[in-house]
């Protein structure tokens, strides 16, 4: 990444807020703008579908903006005005930069994009077909219009003119916080974390809820929290509580008095149920998990049914058509990868022969005969909201 001098402006774009109706895409991007504003000092404004940012710090800032969604790229700028001759001196100077940085030499082929908004005395073609001849004035550098080792563009607003040559790419999606909250149900896993940041990305707001086995599995709270605080790295600033839930005394219920084939289905459908009551605390509107259709045992189609019988709130599984390979080089890319495979011992609840094909009405059945309700309103009243 370029090293720019402070005090230019970045410019930063977003993408399909751009097509909402007039309204809709005010408020989206205001709420834009105001997470922008979450994470980093300096000033902002926003002018014909650009974000021009003036940040602090510059360098924290670029990193920053690659965790904030809704922006899809933005780059690092040199700002001067639209006469021939403050394009002159800025591109030259600009060029030197580049020079400077070995990011280019006369011996690098390159090609103006000159893009115009606004009225001018000249075309887009004009200017880059000027700016061209700049370049090759100042390095000798041969021109490439197809394959350029170089794009530099020129944008020409109003009454200034901004000269870049990196487009950064962002994580694009929606703003969090334009499509509410959720409740995501967060395990030691790989999809979890996947799951949760997908629906970040769709603009959702999240509380998680980790769900405690003990004994049937190991004190991994420490895993779990290092997995908050890199899912926290996304969130834009907002709000995101993380909730405990002690669950090992149900998942006993389930394991000593249900036959040991239904212990996944019943745990399971449990957690959706607390999920639901913490969501309605939270006016959260969904429940999110990390299920992939057929991975395990718990996520075939029947299994489904069964374990989200008893919630009447919308049950999200954001990854439900994605395979393993696929969720493994999403959690690789945001960072959760290597804190999902701390060993962690899994879970000895876990039946050797789980019910892949489980029947609703048994379900029903086997949930009311262990007085199913009243264990999970005792789990639900000691939930431990984590600092």
């Amino acid at each position: 990444m370029t090293k720019i001098v402070s005090g230019r402006p970045i410019i930063v774009r977003y993408g399909e807020i751009g097509i909402k109706s007039p309204p809709v895409r005010r408020r989206f991007e205001n709420r834009l703008i105001s997470n922008i504003k979450n994470i980093i000092k300096g000033e902002i404004t926003i002018t014909q579908g650009r974000i021009f940012l003036f940040p602090e710090n510059y360098q924290q800032a670029l990193l920053s903006l690659g965790k904030i969604f809704g922006v899809v790229s933005y780059s690092p700028t040199l700002v001067t005005s639209t006469d021939y001759n403050s394009i002159k001196k800025s591109l030259r100077s600009y060029i030197q930069e580049l020079i400077h940085q070995k990011e280019f030499s006369r011996e690098k082929t390159f090609a103006i994009k000159c893009r115009r908004v606004g009225d001018h005395e000249f075309t887009s073609q004009e200017m880059a077909a000027f700016c061209g001849a700049v370049v090759v004035e100042e390095t000798g550098a041969p021109v490439d219009l197809s394959n350029p080792d170089l794009r530099i563009f020129v944008e020409v607003r109003g009454p200034k003119t901004y000269i870049f040559h990196e487009k950064i790419p962002g994580l694009g999606g929606l703003p969090i916080g334009t499509q509410g909250r959720v409740v995501t149900l967060l395990s030691g896993g790989i999809d979890s974390p996947v799951a949760a940041f997908l629906m970040m990305k769709r603009g959702c707001a999240i509380s998680i809820l980790h769900f405690n086995n003990h004994p049937y599995t190991s004190d991994s709270m420490e895993k779990i929290k290092k997995m908050v605080r890199k899912l926290k790295e996304y969130s834009s600033g907002s709000k995101m509580n993380f909730y405990t839930a002690n669950y090992g005394d149900f998942l006993k219920k389930c394991v000593e008095d249900t036959p040991p084939r239904m212990t996944c289905v019943l745990c399971k459908s449990g957690m959706y149920q607390i999920a639901e009551k913490l969501a309605r605390k939270e006016n959260a509107l969904a429940i999110v998990d990390g299920s992939s259709l057929g991975q395990v045992a718990s996520q075939t189609l029947p299994n489904i049914l069964a374990t989200h019988h008893s919630t009447s709130m919308p049950i999200l599984s954001p990854l439900i058509g994605l395979d393993k390979v696929e969720i493994q080089n999403i959690a690789e890319k945001i960072g959760t990868y290597k804190i999902s495979i701390i060993p962690d011992g899994g879970c000895s609840a876990v039946p050797k022969h789980p019910e892949t094909n489980a029947v609703l009405e048994i379900v029903i059945q086997a949930q009311q005969e262990i007085k199913m309700d009243d264990h999970l309103e005792k789990v639900f009243k000691n939930l431990r909201l984590n600092k």
